[in-house]
This record gives structure tokens, sequence and C-alpha cells, in this order.
């Protein structure tokens, strides 16, 4: 048998348990592989749309658009600083980074980059 481990969930500890997106089930990415997972989403030819919403609100499929998505953006640091704005500007709430694809006309990848605080 694998030593394949629980998800350790409860509903009177949602909060704490929940997990949103691609990479929710492992530890925090660093700012490297931040960059990395970003840089991917370039070479892809994705483009990149920031989200976010209330911790409170995470379950649901309405996330707020952070500006339109970056159209054609390729510089990483670009990316990167609109994240950090959309996270300025809403320290409480989840931030999520969206590739999407222009072909299949879908999201290519999600992920979490900045864990709200229920307040």
């Amino acid at each position: 048998m694998s030593d394949v481990q629980d998800y350790k969930s409860s509903l009177s500890d949602a909060a704490a348990s929940r997990k949103y997106e691609t990479f929710s089930y492992l530890p925090a990415l660093s700012k490297d592989s931040t960059r990395a997972q970003i840089q991917y989403i370039v070479d892809k030819g994705w483009n990149p749309g920031i989200e976010h919403t209330e911790p409170a609100n995470a379950v649901s499929n309405y996330w707020y658009m952070w500006k339109l998505p970056l159209f054609g953006e390729t510089d990483v640091d670009a990316i990167l600083a609109e994240l950090e704005a959309c996270h300025k500007a809403h320290p409480n709430n989840h931030v999520r980074l969206m590739g999407f694809d222009n072909f299949a006309q879908s999201a290519g990848t999600a992920m979490v980059i900045y864990r709200g605080t229920s307040v």
C-alpha cells in the first residue's frame, strides 16, 4: 500500500482546511517558484489574468477581476507587480493568477498567489 496521506479537512475549521486551485495542496510557492509558474504561463502563450475574492466567498464560481486580463503581457516582473498591487489593494482577499488559453477558450491554469485572512 502506498504512503498517501489523508487530507485533514473539517466543516468546523473550514477556513483553515479549504484548498483552492492548482497548488493548494502543496506548501506555499517560493518567490522563485511563483516566477517559474508565471514564466510557464507566458511561454505557453496564455494571457495572465488576476482575480480576487473574500475568503468566505472563495468557493463561489465568481471572483472579482483585477483590471482586464493582461493580454499579450510577456514581462514576468510586470505580472508580479500587478499581483502585488491587487494584494495591496485587497490585503484580506485571496488573490489568484489565471492563465487563459485562447485556443481552448478556457483557463489553462489557476493558482492562489496570496491567501486572504478572515476578519
